[in-house]
């Protein structure tokens, strides 16, 4: 990991790098010359995970990089269909199979589906992983207030992250509290509201008087908040770019106007409503 990435350390020990790369939506057929390219920039934190479809193209990039597997963190994600206590190990050994590596450092439930299963078993049988020696930590995604509440209470257990949509147009303010009050990590996916927020012009103002492109305002506020994020990019100029957001001179002023913009409104699905055949992130 370059040494100007910073790390969030980790409930349980160890870190993450807080400025990562995703693979959500890249097609198996060019996830690995994409992660390769992702690698060579700089990146060391590549978060994937079995509903996208892409684990093995992924490892092949990893094993191919030649970087030592200490100086990557690599996330993936239980898919839905495999939240009965008896698939989350099978699923989990589908996952680090398809990796090619023998060891994850982060394994998260990829969403609640409070509707359709009793994702406190799902949790609970995720935490049994750890004594695997195969996961470093677990943790959950698109997990609301009461889902965390529902896990802990049911099995004494605070998820090390919870990976849910944050940018600036949805900022989780009441979310990341609760976090912070029980020391989970939390992690932004779609830093960028999926594009929507580069062109408002109140970022397009900060950027201009930054000398910053639109998405390094963006993915600033996002790392001076301390959010782990992991934008995704398909060409090494705007993996580049994205890493240029640790040099954006950012100041208080910047903070105050993105801070502004939330609206509480979301690009992707609503935890409390996808089901077990949805939530495609």
């Amino acid at each position: 990991m370059p040494p100007r990435v910073p790390t969030v350390p980790l409930p349980g020990g160890g870190g993450i790098p807080q400025l990562g790369f995703g693979t959500y939506k890249v097609a198996p057929e060019q996830a690995e010359g994409v992660v390769a390219e992702a690698l060579a920039a700089g990146y060391r934190h590549i978060d994937t995970a079995a509903m996208y479809g892409n684990e093995r193209e992924v490892g092949r990039a990893l094993a191919a990089s030649g970087i030592p597997r200490a100086d990557l963190f690599v996330t993936s994600k239980l898919d839905n269909p495999y939240h009965a206590v008896a698939e989350v190990g099978p699923a989990f050994e589908r996952s680090l199979d398809d990796l090619g590596l023998e060891r994850l450092d982060l394994y998260l439930i990829h969403w609640p589906l409070a509707r359709s299963t009793d994702y406190r078993a799902t949790w609970a049988a995720v935490v049994d992983l750890l004594a695997t020696g195969r996961v470093a930590a677990v943790g959950v995604s698109n997990f609301t207030a009461e889902h965390l509440r529902a896990v802990i209470d049911a099995t004494g257990v605070v998820p090390a992250v919870n990976q849910v949509e944050i940018n600036p147009y949805l900022s989780q303010e009441p979310l990341r509290a609760l976090h912070r009050k029980w020391g989970i990590v939390t992690q932004a996916w779609s830093p960028l509201a999926r594009g929507r927020v580069l062109t408002d012009p109140q970022v397009l103002a900060v950027a201009h008087r930054l000398g910053a492109t639109p998405a390094q305002v963006v993915l600033a506020w996002h790392l001076d908040r301390g959010d782990v994020t992991f934008p995704k990019a398909s060409s090494p100029a705007r993996m580049a770019e994205n890493l240029g957001a640790l040099d954006v001179a950012w100041d208080a002023d910047a903070r105050a106007v993105l801070d502004g913009l939330n609206r509480d409104e979301r690009s992707g699905s609503d935890p409390d409503v996808v089901e077990l055949d949805g939530g495609r992130r």
